[in-house]
């Protein structure tokens, strides 16, 4: 962990006592921001104490299930309050907090709550957020802060699903061709 300049847990681990071990590990030992998604956040379900074992900036990137888990509320309770539910854990963990859904909402550990307007249905496919959760990570260990990673990786993400779902319908687009249209937003900016 200490040559890494971000580090990016869950996506494709598993769900075993050892994960909420390694996760434990991983939070303690990191000194570089740390995005946890997928498995990383149901390893958190039961043991959302472990949060404060951090020692470095972390993000959260939960669907509305794995945040009702995480929150021990109902996915609808969720859905009902989004905005007040991701500001409230966001500051209450002192974490940033990217909630995915219709509406992407970023949530900053001082209450700030940014919305993000891009995307679509079409990113609701397994893949889809882990694509979301590599971005941030890329970006946070391209020196960005928590929230910008988080906000920009949100927007880059559902603007190149857009252009996906343009070129090839929200139904038939997968998370590997956001990919072609992410490097072609890239190339379009000169990044």
């Amino acid at each position: 962990i200490s040559m890494a300049d971000a580090v990016l847990f869950g996506c494709g681990l598993g769900t075993t006592e050892r994960t909420a071990q390694l996760l434990s590990l991983t939070l303690r030992r990191a000194s570089q921001p740390v995005v946890i998604d997928a498995d990383g956040l149901n390893a958190l379900g039961g043991n959302i104490h472990l949060l404060k074992e951090a020692r470095a900036p972390l993000i959260l990137t939960p669907h509305p299930g794995e945040m009702a888990r995480l929150c021990g509320l109902s996915v609808r309770e969720v859905q009902a309050n989004r905005a007040q539910i991701a500001i409230r854990f966001a500051s209450h963990h002192k974490v940033c907090l990217v909630l995915k859904g219709h509406g992407t909402l970023i949530a900053a550990p001082d209450g700030g709550l940014i919305l993000n307007e891009t995307g679509g249905p079409g990113l609701a496919r397994g893949g889809s957020g882990d694509l979301l959760a590599g971005m941030i990570a890329s970006l946070l260990a391209q020196g960005m802060t928590p929230r910008a990673a988080a906000a920009c990786g949100a927007f880059l993400h559902g603007m190149a699903a857009d252009r996906t779902a343009e070129r090839l319908s929200q139904t038939a687009m997968l998370p590997r061709d956001v990919l072609d249209d992410l490097a072609g937003i890239f190339a379009e900016y000169g990044r």
